[in-house]
């Protein structure tokens, strides 16, 4: 069953502008993506599914919140790979829940996917308290622009011990002058274009580390280079939708960098006995 909320409490006016955008864009991401809304993936995008659950630490029996979740394309896979998993996802887009729910009846899941409609903001109000073993971003993480909030609503909805993933790009960095200041304002063009704000990689680890979660990785996803789609099916996208062009290979400065992030909420929140989360790690 879906449950609806119509208000977030944080940066209203942003969520109203990403719901928007979804509603009107799900149908072209669908037609170029198909059910995985990922930009940086391989040719065969359950590979790289394959590697996220491995990545995340995935297990049987979990239950796990796909926050960002798009229309179940990652969800529905794990659940179909996992025994016994129990996801709950939540998007802001009506279009994208609708879709979600056909798309987990067709494939038999409906015990074992649950999508809410509401901004990922208020997910402790949706869930309540440590409920989840793992909360993860997929390209997802980037449409709040307030990280911070976020971050304190996934500490807050995760079991001691549970996971925090997330696999986003960020922005790129240069010593060059003019070469940053090309790659800021592409990335602006990105973010008006998607509704979406870029992270700053160092703002994201210094939010997640000052929360009190244990930092396990920050990597670039280790996807071999002959299996990775090279984003040709992004460059379609904004070829198609005219969303952030790429006029030319020849002269083009990329802008972000892809990251994967883990981190955990110690199983001891005692700060005195903090030392015994790495001896028994």
């Amino acid at each position: 069953m879906t449950k609806l909320k119509e208000n977030s409490s944080y940066s209203i006016n942003n969520a109203e502008k990403v719901r928007a955008f979804y509603n009107q864009n799900t149908d072209n991401f669908i037609a170029v993506y198909g059910e995985i809304i990922q930009a940086f993936r391989t040719t065969n995008v359950n590979d790289f599914l394959d590697y996220t659950i491995k990545s995340n630490n995935l297990k049987s029996g979990e239950r796990v919140l796909d926050a960002g979740c798009g229309i179940c394309g990652p969800a529905i896979y794990f659940a179909q790979h996992i025994s016994s998993i129990q996801i709950e996802a939540c998007t802001i887009s009506d279009i994208q829940v609708e879709k979600s729910q056909v798309n987990i009846e067709k494939r038999n899941l409906n015990d074992q996917i649950n999508v809410t409609r509401a901004d990922y903001h208020d997910i402790v109000k949706i869930y309540g308290k440590e409920q989840f073993d793992s909360v993860y971003f997929l390209e997802s993480f980037g449409h709040s622009t307030q990280k911070n909030i976020l971050v304190d609503a996934c500490w807050d909805v995760l079991k001691p011990g549970g996971r925090l993933y997330i696999k986003d790009l960020f922005k790129r960095l240069s010593n060059d002058e003019w070469e940053q200041l090309r790659i800021n304002q592409i990335c602006k063009d990105i973010e008006v274009g998607y509704e979406y704000d870029i992270a700053d990689l160092s703002d994201v680890l210094n939010t997640i580390r000052s929360k009190g979660f244990i930092l396990s990785f920050v990597k670039v996803p280790e996807v071999d280079i002959t299996q990775f789609e090279q984003l040709t099916i992004s460059n379609d996208f904004q070829n198609l939708f005219n969303i952030a062009k790429i006029d030319s290979w020849d002269d083009y400065i990329f802008p972000i960098d892809f990251y994967e992030i883990l981190a955990i909420k110690p199983a001891i929140n005692n700060l005195e006995n903090m030392h015994l989360y790495f001896m028994n790690k």
